[in-house]
């Protein structure tokens, strides 16, 4: 694939999923990303142990992976006089900043954007909040499970009305991952103007912004009609029969989304074998189809269920309306599609343990980026400070000083 980003260099001071995804997806389109961690512990990820049902261990730390891929790592204490100025020195060869730190934490380690704006003035300066930069809670951390999920609407979007349980996201870094598109979508544009500029800018991007826009037009909706966003309950039927999920024999589910139900209805019959249908008086048209849907989702319940869903692969080969089988991920991942489009990809650990990673999802030249893997903790540590003209005794001097992992 075309390295679209070769040549670009990505300073990071930031930790967990939300961020540090974004400046992943740009080391997979070829830009060089160092990652600074903390001089002990390194990225606070590292040390996740569990998420949800998952037990994070054995020899593929899929989560550091996942957001980390194709970095350097340099272990900085940015407390001390002599490590902020290791920054500001990485800072002065850099296109962009890319941080997660809340706004007092940034000014405590006179890395605002002010303070690397001295150093650079053509700088990029990006930073991922949870609630974004201004406002009473701008300097409050969060999670994409709170302001993301919880805050921006979309956990009571998921929420089936006839629980009373309150759905958790569906993954880990669910809404950070999508952030991070917005981030990485953002650096990329802000390169681009200052291509045609010269001039570097800031941007900002939050989870509580991108669970806003994901959910943006059911804001839209719920504003104009001045009610809140819910989804129906389970016994709702719908005014279209082929908006719908339905079982299959072996327990499967097929769902249909074929917002133009008239269209394919005579095809849908033909292809479950109830040729009388298409002829039916009740879903002659339209009109008809949405005043007895109930009748209409009963007999495709009815048929459904009837084979597996193997048996309706290979019948509904020929339908030409929309409609795709519900899977999880371990099925996402052996789909055809998923393969013949090379949405994963394979990538092996620091010890090299193979292990598949999903892709990032823009293409260029249509083939997909190849993800490289995620650094050990201050694995670049003496090639970036080389590069920075320190001789070896200073980086002795500067290890044994702990300022330097």
């Amino acid at each position: 694939m075309t390295k679209i980003l070769d040549g670009v260099r990505i300073l990071e001071v930031a930790e967990h999923t939300f961020v540090p995804a974004a400046s992943a997806v740009l080391a997979d389109l070829g830009a060089e990303v160092i990652k600074i961690e903390h001089v002990t512990r390194g990225d606070a990820m590292r040390g996740l142990a569990s998420t949800g049902v998952a037990i994070v261990s054995g020899d593929v730390h899929a989560l550091l992976e996942h957001s980390n891929r194709g970095k350097k790592s340099l272990g900085l204490d940015l407390t001390a006089p002599d490590g902020i100025e290791i920054l500001y020195k990485l800072a002065t060869t850099s296109d962009v900043f890319l941080t997660n730190k809340l706004p007092s934490v940034r000014a405590r380690l006179k890395i605002d954007v002010d303070h690397i704006r001295a150093i650079n003035p053509r700088i990029i300066y990006a930073r991922g909040t949870g609630q974004g930069e201004r406002g009473p809670d701008a300097d409050k951390g969060s999670y994409d499970s709170l302001a993301f999920w919880a805050r921006a609407g979309v956990a009571i979007g998921a929420k089936r009305p006839e629980y009373d349980l309150m759905p958790v996201p569906p993954a880990p870094g669910f809404g950070d991952s999508i952030g991070a598109m917005a981030i990485a979508g953002g650096i990329m544009g802000a390169l681009f103007h200052r291509e045609r500029t010269g001039k570097g800018t800031v941007v900002d991007v939050s989870l509580l912004g991108t669970g806003m826009w994901a959910m943006g037009q059911a804001m839209a909706l719920s504003l104009v009609l001045n009610m809140p966003w819910s989804v129906p309950p389970n016994d709702w039927l719908s005014f279209n029969p082929l908006v719908r999920n339905y079982a299959t024999k072996d327990g499967r589910m097929i769902a249909f989304t074929c917002l133009q139900a008239a269209k394919y209805w005579p095809g849908l019959c033909d292809i479950i074998e109830r040729p009388e249908l298409r002829e039916d008086p009740r879903f002659a048209d339209q009109a008809s189809l949405m005043q007895n849907t109930n009748d209409a989702i009963k007999i495709l319940a009815d048929v459904f269920v009837s084979a597996t869903l193997e048996e309706w692969q290979r019948k509904l080969e020929s339908f030409d309306g929309q409609w795709c089988v519900v899977q999880d991920t371990l099925q996402a991942a052996e789909d055809p599609q998923t393969i013949a489009n090379g949405y994963l990809q394979e990538c092996q650990t620091a010890e090299g343990t193979p292990f598949r990673l999903v892709a990032v999802p823009v293409q260029y030249d249509e083939e997909p980026a190849k993800p490289a893997r995620a650094p050990k903790f201050n694995e670049h540590g003496d090639e970036i400070l080389v590069g920075l003209d320190l001789d070896w005794d200073a980086i002795i001097d500067l290890k044994v000083r702990g300022v330097v992992a």
